[in-house]
């Protein structure tokens, strides 16, 4: 018997970063919902409740940021892993990502294996690597 894939959400409201993402992780056997907005993002989120979220932060209609506070108070949400994707490297920025709610923070552009390889992590499905992290932190 297989392995359940996992569900991972894309929300970007670029459709070739959606499309570039969930062709890679489609192929490397992730099962793939799609957001364009926050709101979008929100509601299929709470329908689907995926294994983690990929969270841009600057979207349309309602941005990651607030986005992620909501799915963060919600019960049913709140414990999906969240990765914040932003081309914006500002220290504040990074700070209100990860106090809004997100895991981890990951820079555009961001290698679609990369993100693999975080998501595996994230959902324990391989272990840690020893070396170099994929993502810039922002300090606590």
């Amino acid at each position: 018997m297989s392995e359940p894939r996992p569900l991972v959400m894309l929300a970007d409201d670029s459709p070739e970063m959606r499309g570039l993402y969930a062709m890679y992780l489609s192929h490397v056997g992730c099962d793939i919902e799609e957001a364009s907005h926050g709101f979008e993002a929100f509601d299929k989120a709470l329908k689907r409740r995926p294994d983690v979220i990929v969270m841009d932060l600057r979207m349309p209609k309602l941005d990651g940021w607030e986005a992620v506070r909501l799915l963060k108070n919600r019960t049913q949400t709140r414990s999906i892993p969240i990765i914040a994707l932003t081309g914006d490297d500002d220290v504040e920025h990074l700070k209100l990502a990860r106090n809004a709610g997100c895991e981890v923070v990951l820079l555009k552009p961001c290698a679609p294996e990369d993100l693999h390889a975080l998501i595996l992590r994230m959902l324990n499905l391989e272990p840690p690597r020893a070396t170099g992290e994929l993502s810039r932190q922002a300090p606590d």
